[in-house]
């Protein structure tokens, strides 16, 4: 499976507002936070680095691509583990940033492009993700 966090339109994901650990957000300001631990978790994609989107992710989280296949934690940890998918490029662009309380929503541009199985990929996608913070952080 090609890395479905990033294979259709648009996404939603819930992910759990944790610890920011290495965070480069100065301040405690959510939306800072929540930005930098954003851009955290699209370079651990980008790295395969499953330890770091172990952390960043809620256990309960669930991906919903834009053509209505889900994923969960699990799976997203089990592709990146396998380092199937080389990423050359895993950025966003354009990034928003909105808090409600406990929830905040990303929304951004982000450019893919990388080979998986000798079949390379480039394209652009926005996305938006759901941000909780729970007791455990």
């Amino acid at each position: 499976m090609r890395n479905g966090l990033f294979l259709a339109p648009a996404l939603i994901a819930m992910l759990g507002i944790v610890d920011p650990v290495g965070s480069h957000a100065s301040d405690t300001d959510p939306t800072k936070i929540v930005a930098e631990l954003d851009t955290q978790y699209q370079e651990a994609v980008k790295k395969n680095d499953a330890a770091t989107m172990d952390r960043i992710l809620a256990d309960d989280f669930v991906l919903v691509t834009g053509r209505g296949k889900t994923y969960t934690k699990a799976d997203l940890l089990k592709e990146a583990r396998a380092g199937k998918v080389a990423y050359e490029h895993q950025e966003e662009t354009s990034q928003t940033v909105r808090v409600w309380g406990d929830t905040a929503v990303v929304t951004a541009l982000l450019w893919v492009k990388g080979a998986e199985d000798g079949k390379t990929f480039d394209y652009k996608l926005w996305f938006s993700d759901t941000y909780v913070r729970t007791p455990a952080g």
